[in-house]
């Protein structure tokens, strides 16, 4: 079977991971599940990680995010190449390396706005996106630069065809979903990144969801980080000394993201540091550990929210397959795993499934780039709102691919 490796750098951005997995296409021509074979972390740079941030935060120079974006590709060449001499893989051996890169923004679609666009008589396709309230992002990591230091076929940016079609563009674990899960009847995943995002996996593709729920790690980092200096709560253990600041939990679930409807993303325009900060300047008095445990219950609560509201009316399910950075954290992970008894729910990690929990988002990529180097439709219209089916990525040829580099013959008139 062949090679692929899959890179993800998430919203909660802890580190780079690399995986190498191989695959196959089944019967019915669609991928076959992914079977994993080595993965690694490699953490950003010193010299980047503050650049990254002032990123996030709409404060880098046009010059700045520029080379940014090609220094992110060197250290995701980087990660790959270690992860290829740690299993003894050449690069000929893999068919394609995928990544989404590092989200620095993203904008979820208005479909208000989307709606009049769709109705109206306008036949400017750019008022989509200055009038039309179409979804955009900018997500770096230079595709060019990975291919050719990694000598690797390279499939990125799988979100902006989506977007250009009406969906939301993410979440986009709902296609690995569907790919593992396709034989085994409705299965619902959940993802616990910097956002947490749940799917609800079916081998009929038009009854497939996925959706952000809300934060995962992104505020609980930001706390840690700010109160600690640490870049996260390392299993909970700062969250599992804390109360519950009843207050400051209900004034969380009050939050506008939750008024919106599946298909909805969240990114740091929710729930970013701006937010968090204003957290943290009216409860200054508050002890870290307070707000870490109040943070990991808002987490599990709006999981558990938009189970009940969403998925459990649709499906007769009783497990959660979780994966993700999240799951590291014991005190969330306790938190939600009380919480969905309630409701008969088990709670389970997906390496039960053969995906180790920790690297499933890279997985997811590496998954989708295979697909789009074979012409399959990787995007779940019911799931992210796009209007069709499309090939998601845009591919960069591994350099040593190239042909015509013979030297020319001459001849003698």
């Amino acid at each position: 079977m062949p090679y692929i490796v899959g890179l993800n750098s998430g919203s909660s951005f802890d580190g780079v991971d690399a995986v190498l997995c191989t695959i196959n296409i089944d019967a019915d021509g669609h991928p076959s599940r992914p079977q994993f074979v080595d993965g690694l972390t490699v953490d950003w740079p010193t010299e980047l990680q503050p650049l990254i941030m002032k990123a996030f935060e709409n404060d880098l120079t046009l010059v700045e995010m520029t080379r940014v974006n090609y220094a992110a590709g060197a250290l995701y060449a980087q990660a790959t190449n270690a992860l290829l001499a740690k299993a003894g893989i050449c690069p000929s051996q893999v068919e394609v390396l995928g990544y989404d890169g590092q989200t620095i923004y993203q904008e979820p679609p208005n479909r208000l706005k989307i709606d009049e666009y769709r109705t109206s008589d306008s036949k400017s396709l750019v008022d989509m996106w200055t009038k039309g309230g179409f979804p955009c992002g900018l997500f770096i990591a230079e595709s060019g630069v990975v291919a050719a230091l990694t000598n690797i076929t390279t499939v990125t940016q799988f979100r902006p065809v989506d977007h250009a079609l009406g969906g939301s563009g993410a979440p986009l674990m709902q296609y690995l979903d569907f790919v593992s899960f396709r034989h085994e009847g409705p299965t619902v995943t959940l993802n616990i990144g910097g956002i947490a995002n749940l799917q609800l996996a079916d081998q009929d593709r038009s009854k497939m969801m996925a959706f952000d729920t809300g934060p995962g790690n992104v505020m609980l980092d930001h706390v840690t980080r700010v109160r600690t200096g640490n870049a996260y709560d390392r299993d909970g253990e700062l969250a599992s000394c804390g109360q519950i600041i009843q207050p400051l939990l209900a004034e969380l679930q009050a939050h506008e993201f939750f008024s919106r409807e599946p298909p909805r993303s969240a990114w740091r325009l929710d729930f970013g540091s701006h937010y968090a900060n204003n957290i943290l300047d009216r409860y200054a008095t508050s002890s870290t550990e307070d707000l870490l445990a109040t943070l990991a219950m808002f987490t599990a609560t709006s999981i558990e929210r938009a189970l009940v509201d969403f998925i459990i009316p649709k499906t007769d399910i009783r497990r959660v397959i979780a994966s993700g950075g999240g799951t590291r954290n014991a005190t969330l992970m306790r938190f939600l795993t009380d919480r969905l008894a309630q409701h008969s729910l088990q709670t389970c990690t997906s390496d039960a499934v053969g995906l180790p929990a920790a690297y499933k988002e890279a997985i997811k990529f590496a998954t989708l780039a295979f697909a789009t180097k074979n012409s399959l439709a990787n995007n779940i219209p019911s799931a992210s709102g796009a209007s069709s089916y499309a090939v998601l990525g845009k591919m960069t040829f591994a350099p040593r691919l190239a042909r015509g580099t013979e030297p020319l013959s001459t001849s003698v008139a």
